[in-house]
């Protein structure tokens, strides 16, 4: 299987040799993004500390992504409770349309949700885009939190009602804590997604931007690109510390209930 070892390498440099470009050029001191470089500088990390408008789009985008993460974790903790642990009628299409949006174009979603909006006389705020993008993250919080309901030991519940517990007390006391791990995780990755979504942000933000729609309003701007690609580099390095320790409490919860890792997220 060479041509397939050369494929994957093939596509996995196509795929991220952007990604590495990115922090090469947001410390080189010039305006103009090509080689040659023209030396190692930290002013354009420097110069986002004076953009006003990128504060205000960053206190926006960490208020939309906790709220649409907190949201998509509740919900994806009672679906995915509700999947693993119950027998209920339609069962196979109800899960199978909820997550839905793990394949649907991002760009169909938006103008849907924009539709739909409009017909019921929403105005276009930052709610609307929690709206969204809490739709998107469902679905990947079901999936992570699925693998943690699942290799739970159904016997333990059991066990606390027979003595005397209630449900909810045996759910909130035995069964909670043993998934927090993949809680955690699942919050990590939904706030990750909402941080750097930025389609359905595009079509449902009001008149204050995310981070991502405001990066891309930068981009018209010849002279401010060293600066965005200052700021995409700090993005990406939050990325990557979020999305490890959301794998680190992913595999932490595995480990603690005892079932198999099937590797990654999904």
């Amino acid at each position: 299987m060479n041509w397939l070892r050369v494929y994957a390498i093939v596509y996995l440099v196509f795929l991220y040799l952007p990604v590495l470009l990115l922090p090469v050029f947001s410390f080189n001191d010039a305006t103009v993004i090509a080689f040659p470089l023209q030396g190692f500088t930290t002013q354009w990390f420097k110069e986002l500390a004076g953009i006003s408008a990128l504060h205000g789009a960053l206190k926006n985008s960490l208020f939309i992504g906790i709220v649409s993460a907190t949201l998509s974790t509740i919900l994806g903790i009672c679906a995915a409770r509700a999947s693993t642990r119950y027998r209920f009628p339609f069962k196979a299409p109800i899960m199978g349309a909820i997550m839905l949006p793990l394949v649907l174009p991002e760009i169909i979603v938006a103008v849907s949700l924009l539709v739909v909006l409009m017909q019921l006389g929403f105005s276009l705020t930052s709610w609307t885009v929690i709206m969204g993008h809490t739709l998107i993250c469902t679905p990947f919080a079901i999936a992570i939190l699925s693998s943690s309901f699942q290799g739970l030991d159904q016997s333990l519940e059991e066990a606390a009602v027979d003595l005397g517990e209630t449900r909810w007390g045996a759910f909130s006391k035995i069964i909670l804590p043993l998934v927090t791990p993949g809680i955690v995780a699942s919050f990590l990755i939904a706030f990750t997604i909402s941080m750097d979504e930025f389609i359905i942000a595009f079509f449902l933000t009001g008149a204050d931007p995310t981070l991502p729609v405001y990066i891309w309003s930068q981009l018209r701007f010849p002279k401010r690109l060293p600066s965005v690609m200052a700021l995409g580099t700090l993005l990406i390095v939050a990325s990557l510390v979020l999305l490890s320790v959301a794998e680190y409490f992913r595999r932490r919860g595995i480990r603690r209930t005892g079932a198999k890792d099937s590797g990654g997220f999904l």
